[in-house]
């Protein structure tokens, strides 16, 4: 007992000196109160520390404390923000406190030019498989049509009873935002409304379209904060109903002519109210997507977006059903999207690649020269500002790098780069036709996972004679790889005999073994490597200037993904049985939930596939250069780095699986590989132990990378599909509801 004080005394020596040295932080509220104040989400606090948004939030709540340089590197952040935005003081004679302040956040640096969007169609080889009074909508989410309104207090927003109010980002505090990112502008009874995130409604005392985009822009507070530190705010976006088409004069569908030319003609008296109201629209006119602006003054942008979905805003494949949606509901699914992704900027493809620019903006301010001015200058890890040259392996036909080469020429596999997703498909074996079942399981967010870790390159190739291979180099390699033997091959640091015949090479997509040499991109070399095989390129496109560029992507749709799931009961903790109950019907749940996970899949392969955008139109010739070439996204070298990390990670799946269990695929498309069974679930091929799936192989689960149930046909279906329509069809095409259509079998 006598050491008591000692002990106590050492004790708080240790915390004092704990505080001195940095290690304490302040409190959890006041960590977001800090980050809130100057705008900052997690996700962007998170890509700066380099952790995963979850840390953050762990953080924010004291459920957790980050250590070592992570530690310094947050209380670091934390001081600078403490030294921006101080404690709010005690406020006066009732003893309240004053609420914090948000201070304005940085609107990065100013340009008189709205960029151009993107096209907002995605041809198949890029993705398709792109004063106010607030009022509650009595609107269940549950996507039915809002019921009465009756008003509210400013300060009392609930969302719907019933529904799962999604997350609130920064944008949610943002003063500048505090209606949300979005709002979509009804007419009920005369009187235009807008239905905002949150089942917000607000009066639209407007009459012309001119007047919508100043009330937007002046009164409205919509809009969403940047999401990184050197990036800029999101413009608010409006949707416009069939109803609200009406109320400003425009017509409720296109017509042929105007639907082919994608927009309005500058003789519609809507486009020329604009004009008089002296403000712009971008080179894409009015259109589904039209953005309406001016010039930035005092370094503020002044910029609305327009989504019509009556004009095929929200394409169908990927959006769904939410054309049709109620305002109130539209307003929700497009909300939660938003928060969770980024407000739409086109399709879901153009988002996709917006997203990426966002997270990775291609300048950032400098430090102040001796005149105290900053200055515009490349962002390190970002693409950069101006478009390079691919090497001529990766170019599309048509490209004008292309253009002294013979015309028809065919370039073979020596000539061009093909990085594609599988296609393959076998007979049944005679064991596989006496089992009663085919079963399709696919990976959740495969390209998102191949994304994820990738190194890419950042800049201009260089190209090399001989080179000695470097897996951790990305860029395009020239290498024969048709020595390499799938009947005996490396898994992990143990040679595997195996019946490669009843594999797909991992080389091609059509599973064919390479006939010599061809182009490849670097992970597909590399896994070569790994399968125990020496690999002799004689050329090579390399890119020394390289980055995990997609990795924050990759964090922020995989987030969006998971937290969407866990709004529809499918969750990241459940055991391969619950899981697979939790997916039956999943979407029934909460169909806008639905659409939204539809959304974000979307979006990841969209944003792929515009990495190498094809000429659309508008009298492009084979030679002459087309207007995505003008982008610095357009980098076909990452698409094909991505697709070949995609599928072989596929193929490795498939290689350990069929190591362990002498089970092969009978067909793979893209993301989807079919087995034959004796049961109809993939736990009757899956060997799981005790809970734990195979090490390296499929994993039942919600998280990319991971696979799910898609479908389950009989063994008689698909030797009847095969032999009435063509015996190479591919089943996995087919396996989830067993359609076959004509078409789809070439007659």
């Amino acid at each position: 007992m006598t050491n008591q004080p000692d002990e106590r005394f050492s004790a708080v020596d240790a915390l004092l000196a704990a505080v001195d040295g940095g290690a304490v932080l302040p409190a959890p509220g006041e960590r977001v109160r800090l980050r809130e104040a100057a705008g900052l989400t997690q996700a962007a606090v998170a890509q700066a520390l380099g952790v995963r948004v979850p840390s953050i939030a762990a953080w924010e709540a004291g459920r957790a404390e980050p250590k070592d340089e992570r530690l310094e590197a947050y209380r670091r952040l934390l001081d600078g923000l403490a030294h921006r935005y101080p404690a709010p003081e005690r406020a006066s004679r009732n003893g309240a406190d004053t609420p914090p302040t948000p201070a304005s956040v940085h609107q990065g640096p100013a340009s008189d030019h709205v960029p151009e969007p993107p096209d907002t169609t995605v041809p198949a080889e890029e993705g398709h498989q792109e004063g106010l009074v607030p009022m509650r909508a009595e609107s269940s989410g549950a996507l039915r049509p809002p019921g009465r309104r009756s008003a509210l207090s400013p300060s009392r927003r609930p969302g719907p009873e019933g529904t799962r109010k999604p997350a609130l980002s920064a944008a949610a505090v943002d003063v500048r935002f505090e209606n949300g990112p979005l709002a979509v502008v009804d007419v009920e009874d005369g009187q235009a409304l807008a239905y905002c995130v949150g089942g917000l409604v607000l009066d639209v005392p407007v009459k012309s379209l001119p007047s919508l985009v100043e009330w937007t822009l002046t009164e409205a507070k919509l809009g969403q904060p940047k999401l990184s530190g050197s990036g800029k705010d999101a413009d608010p976006l409006v949707v416009l109903t069939e109803a609200a088409l009406e109320r400003f004069g425009l017509p409720a569908r296109l017509s042929d002519e105007e639907r082919l030319s994608g927009r309005l003609p500058e003789s519609h008296k809507v486009v020329k109210q604009l004009v008089r109201a002296e403000w712009k629209l971008t080179r894409r006119g009015f259109g589904p997507w039209a953005r309406i602006y001016r010039p930035a003054q005092g370094g503020r942008r002044q910029c609305v977006q327009l989504c019509i979905p009556s004009w095929g805003a929200l394409d169908t494949r990927h959006w769904l059903d939410a054309v049709y949606l109620p305002p109130a509901d539209l307003a929700r699914v497009l909300g939660t999207y938003a928060m969770r992704v980024m407000t739409p900027r086109g399709s879901t493809a153009v988002t996709g690649l917006e997203l990426m620019t966002a997270l990775h903006p291609p300048t950032r301010a400098s430090e102040a020269d001796a005149s105290g001015k900053r200055h515009s200058e490349h962002n390190p890890g970002s693409l950069g500002k101006d478009p390079v040259d691919p090497a001529p392996c990766e170019v599309p036909d048509g490209h004008p790098l292309l253009a002294g080469l013979p015309r028809f020429h065919q370039r073979g596999p020596a000539e061009v780069l093909v990085e594609e997703a599988y296609d393959w498909a076998r007979p049944l074996t005679d064991d596989e036709c006496t089992k009663r079942h085919l079963v399709g399981i696919d990976v959740n967010m495969a390209f998102a996972a191949g994304a994820n870790g990738t190194v890419v390159g950042l800049g201009a190739p260089t190209h090399v004679t001989n080179p000695v291979f470097d897996p951790k180099l990305p860029g395009s390699w020239l290498v024969d790889l048709s020595h390499v033997d799938l009947s005996r091959v490396k898994s992990g640091k143990e040679w595997v005999d195996l019946d490669g015949d009843l594999l797909p090479s991992p080389f091609t997509p059509k599973g064919d073994r390479p006939g010599g040499p061809a182009w490849y991109a670097t992970p597909t070399v590399a896994y070569a490597v790994e399968l125990g095989y020496d690999v002799i390129p004689t050329e090579a496109y390399v890119r020394y200037d390289n980055g995990r560029y997609l990795d924050g992507w990759y964090n922020r749709l995989r987030d969006a993904y998971v937290a969407t799931m866990a709004d529809l009961g499918v969750t990241g903790d459940l055991a391969p049985d619950a899981f697979l109950a939790a997916m039956d019907g999943y979407r029934n749940n909460d169909p806008g939930m639905a659409i939204v996970v539809s959304a974000i899949k979307a979006t990841v392969k969209g944003g792929i596939g515009k990495l190498r955008e094809r000429p659309r139109g508008e009298g492009w010739k084979p030679g002459q250069p087309w207007r995505a070439l003008a982008r610095p996204t357009w980098r076909p070298d990452i698409r094909a780095a991505v697709i070949s990390k995609t599928r072989t990670n596929m193929h490795r799946k498939m290689l350990k699986h069929a190591a362990f269990t002498g089970e092969y695929p009978v067909a793979v498309l893209s993301d989807c590989a079919v087995y034959a069974a004796d049961g109809p679930s993939p736990l009757d091929f899956l060997p799981y132990r005790e809970g734990k799936p195979l090490p390296g192989g499929f994993r039942l689960g919600v998280s990319p990378g991971m696979v799910k149930h898609e479908g389950t046909q009989s063994v008689l279906w698909g030797e009847g599909v095969r032999e009435e329509h063509d015996a190479e069809l591919n089943l996995a095409r087919y396996i989830k509801d067993g359609q076959v259509s004509h078409q789809d079998a070439g007659e």
